[in-house]
């Protein structure tokens, strides 16, 4: 039987709070670690894949950035997380789309994807994404990549899942990409699970 995921998400999305969520992080302090070491400055653009209700955004916004973008297949999650910005959130770009049929229109500095990429286990949705991505990132650009890692869940929200390790990812994107650095973070959930993510951070190459 084929999901409609977008159907999925959103009903995910309109049926809990989201301090419900599994993948809900009060502070997305990894992600803003492996940031600071890209160099972005004030002119950086970033866009955060699946970023949903996420606190990246405003995150960026308060550490200075003025080109964000949000990507997210729920319009649900979208239209949360700018109710939750306020004003702020005007100076952000939404975009309601499946980041494997959707195409970047320009290359961004900072591709953001913290566990969107682990559900795509069919081969022919991971290769759409790997060449968006490519398309996504200008020369010498970063992407920061975060999967479950191979001890991790092998189902969420429902799905299954694809795990990775830094290596694993790091040979799927050797073509284009290297990898700089690499964390290894324990998420709680709200229900007080934990989960095993990997964080890759990859530099374009020139």
């Amino acid at each position: 039987m084929t999901i409609d995921r977008k159907a999925h998400w959103d009903n995910v999305y309109g049926e809990k709070s989201e301090a419900q969520l599994s993948w809900h992080q009060d502070d997305p302090g990894v992600s803003l670690e492996l940031i600071a070491m890209t160099g972005l400055t004030s002119v950086s653009s970033v866009i955060d894949i699946g970023g949903g209700t996420s606190r990246l955004a405003s995150a960026l916004l308060a550490i200075g950035l003025n080109d964000v973008t949000v990507l997210d297949l729920s319009q649900v999650a979208l239209d949360a997380a700018r109710d939750r910005l306020g004003q702020a959130g005007e100076t952000v770009t939404w975009i309601s789309a499946d980041i494997t049929s959707w195409v970047p229109d320009r290359p961004y500095d900072l591709w953001h994807d913290r566990a969107v990429f682990h559900f795509l286990v069919d081969r022919s949705e991971r290769a759409a994404y790997l060449k968006n991505l490519e398309r996504g990132v200008g020369i010498g650009g970063h992407a920061i990549i975060a999967t479950f890692a191979p001890d991790g869940p092998e189902t969420c929200s429902g799905l299954p899942v694809a795990r990775y390790s830094p290596g694993d990812l790091a040979e799927l994107l050797e073509e284009n990409f290297e990898l700089v650095a690499e964390r290894h973070p324990l998420h709680h959930t709200p229900s007080g699970k934990s989960q095993s993510f990997q964080f890759s951070l990859f530099r374009r190459r020139r």
